[in-house]
């Protein structure tokens, strides 16, 4: 096992150089120029070439590239061209918000998605099936922004059941945390919870027709025991692999879903640098974004093992 986590750390390596280059590159491509917007439209020439000068950001960009990638490898992302904060610090501070987004998205998701997939599995073509299968196809069609505009219209303004948006730090007012947090969460969840839905109705349902299911019911078992431990195990093989691809997407989700609640996390740091040209900030997000989506490639893996025994990595 520990050759195997060595041989896929060493392999993210290239992954991350990719990322940082097509990270850097496109980044420059934004419209307009970052040294006027952060001394206004009325600076002169000199001050801007002098401010450009002591950015370095007069250097070729091959040369720019490569101390900004010396200086990643060493751990320092750079500072913000905005408000001269280290990057790695603006990270630290905004994630807290960006990960429990994240976490209550996906037990949302897992929550909501297993039990349903479940139920429409062992009752097929029934009223509960064909009840969930619309509502997983609606929540896999209707865009999360879009669905997170209704739910803050119906529970926030008309219903006032919960506050349409802002976040309270968890170790300030947890109950406050959590009222803030649930729509958002549902809304970053609800086309993960559709995906698992779907997955796990097919997978099992795959299952329930293998025959050692089938010897386990002549047996004489229960089918609450064929289900829980012969079906659902092995049904849930595949739903790993989609519960782990999926943390990519909710952390992309969460960029939009961020700005929409108000929650100070790490998506909305790259949305205003974005609208601000600060070129560490998004650089320094998009990096770290990418890790995080590969080492919960690199968890879901080592999850095979335990899910399933006959998986063994050497």
């Amino acid at each position: 096992m520990i050759a195997y986590l060595v041989r896929r750390l060493l392999s993210m390596i290239p992954v991350i150089l990719v990322v940082a280059i097509i990270a850097f590159s496109l980044v420059r491509l934004l419209p307009g120029d970052p040294v006027a917007a952060m001394l206004g439209e009325f600076s002169t020439l000199e001050k801007q070439d002098e401010l450009r000068r002591e950015l370095g950001l007069d250097k070729p960009v091959p040369v720019q590239f490569m101390e900004w990638a010396a200086r990643a490898a060493r751990g320092d992302l750079g500072r913000s061209l905005k408000t001269n904060q280290r990057v790695t610090e603006a990270i630290a501070q905004r994630f807290p918000a960006t990960l429990e987004l994240t976490i209550l998205a996906l037990l949302f998701a897992v929550f909501v998605g297993l039990p349903s997939g479940v139920i429409s599995a062992v009752h097929p073509n029934s009223r509960l099936d064909v009840t969930a299968s619309i509502v997983s196809v609606l929540g896999l069609a209707i865009p999360n922004f879009f669905l997170g505009i209704l739910l803050i219209l119906l529970f926030g303004l008309v219903l006032r059941w919960l506050p349409p948006s802002g976040y309270m730090p968890i170790d300030r007012d947890l109950f406050a945390n959590l009222r803030l947090m649930i729509l958002p969460s549902v809304t970053l969840g609800m086309a993960i919870a559709a995906t698992i839905m779907r997955q796990v109705r097919s997978s099992l349902l795959d299952v329930l027709r293998q025959e050692y299911v089938l010897t386990a019911r002549s047996k004489g078992l229960r089918d609450r025991v064929v289900l829980t431990r012969h079906a659902l195990r092995n049904a849930l093989i595949p739903v790993v692999t989609i519960v782990g691809l999926q943390v990519g997407r909710l952390f992309g989700g969460a960029v939009i879903i961020e700005s929409v609640f108000a929650v100070p996390g790490v998506g909305r740091l790259a949305v205003e640098a974005v609208n601000n040209r600060d070129y560490s900030v998004v650089q320094g997000v998009v990096l770290f974004m990418a890790m995080a989506v590969l080492l919960s490639s690199l968890v879901v893996d080592i999850i095979y093992s335990y899910v399933d025994p006959r998986i063994r990595y050497s």
